[in-house]
């Protein structure tokens, strides 16, 4: 049993839009915009508030071994409202619904899967072999995604500012991978580990997409999100890796407030600390290892970050400088010390101005 089985496990509640996107189209002029923003921020504060109260019973994960390679996908359809799970659409292994919507849902269940297997060697979420369940169609227009400690939810969007949430793999990736933290170092969802759990979540699901389109480091867009954003949004996703701070700039959404380097980090008491912002920084300090390493950044990059995070030495309470200090350690326990995987660690954090000694 490794060190990520020692403490327990509390589930935090995830969104892939943050907080601070969706308080400026609140602000809207447009009192539709407006509206439609408004409740789904009071819909995630109610959802959070839930999850924190019942996070103190913590998660045991199982530890029996697997039976099967094979995913376990179960999707239910929420027909717009808010209770879970909903209606059972699709099991594993049946045909294609008639509603795209769910089908995107089970393949994107399906691709993260597949990267966690066969580029990691886990067995879905736990490690032993954990059903995936999602559910679709949850709300009426509803501008998010979540992974609420047990499942993913998908809102359809509004049609304007977003779109639907199943259309973009990285997300559905993005949302399992806060469920693999939570199993693993279980980072506290705050501040610089806050910003950490959703760099993971960034860095897993664009592997992802990149992973199921098998794109190298150069073919890849490095953007989270592309084609979530409405027809009449300025931008082109959610954030981007190779550039934080320029996915979008919107006179409904704002400008994207994401860093690149530490000399630019916010602190702020909001989005518990800047999670989804300063979460640019390390980031950006994937992208440049992994584009420097080039060819499939999941082969090396990626299992570098993997090996970190699931290592057992990253405690809940990291920062940027430990997760450095540890990914550099892990790419020379692995790769060896001297080669192109350590220099591409050394050259990432340097770039983004994130210390490896201490």
């Amino acid at each position: 049993m490794d060190a990520s089985h020692t403490h327990r496990h509390h589930p935090v509640f995830c969104t892939v839009v943050p907080p601070h996107l969706l308080d400026k189209a609140a602000l809207s002029e447009d009192s539709r915009r407006a509206d439609l923003a408004q409740r789904t921020l009071e819909r995630d504060s109610l959802l959070r508030t839930r999850r924190r109260v019942t996070a103190v019973r913590g998660i045991v994960p199982t530890l029996t071994a697997p039976t099967s390679d094979d995913p376990d996908r179960t999707v239910y359809d929420a027909q717009h409202r808010t209770r879970l799970p909903g209606t059972k659409v699709r099991g594993e292994g049946d045909p294609l619904s008639k509603d795209a919507t769910v089908n995107r849902a089970y393949a994107g269940l399906g691709a993260t899967y597949d990267l966690f297997l066969k580029g990691f060697g886990r067995r879905s979420i736990d490690d032993s072999g954990l059903p995936l369940d999602a559910t679709v169609h949850y709300g009426e227009d509803y501008n998010n995604a979540f992974w609420d400690g047990q499942q993913m939810v998908f809102g359809d969007g509004d049609g304007d500012l977003f779109l639907d949430f199943t259309v973009s793999v990285d997300v559905i990736g993005h949302e399992l991978t806060h469920g693999v933290t939570q199993y693993t170092a279980n980072l506290t969802y705050r501040g610089q580990s806050g910003a950490l759990n959703e760099s993971m979540s960034d860095v897993f699901g664009s592997l992802i997409k990149q992973y199921s389109l098998e794109q190298t480091a150069e073919e890849a867009d490095w953007l989270i999100g592309a084609g979530l954003l409405g027809p009449n949004v300025t931008g082109v996703a959610l954030r981007s890796m190779k550039a934080p701070g320029t996915a979008y700039d919107d006179d409904e959404l704002g400008k994207d407030p994401q860093p690149a380097t530490m000399d630019d980090y916010v602190n702020t008491h909001s989005d518990n600390g800047g999670v989804h912002i300063n979460s640019g920084i390390p980031n950006h300090a994937f992208y440049i290892a992994a584009t420097e390493l080039g060819g499939k950044a999941w082969e090396r990059a990626g299992q570098i970050w993997y090996d970190t995070l699931t290592g057992g030495d990253l405690t809940p309470r990291a920062n940027f400088a430990d997760f450095a200090r540890l990914s550099t350690a892990a790419a020379v326990t692995r790769y060896g010390a001297g080669g192109a995987e350590h220099q591409a660690l050394q050259k990432a954090w340097s770039a983004v101005g994130v210390p490896l000694a201490g």
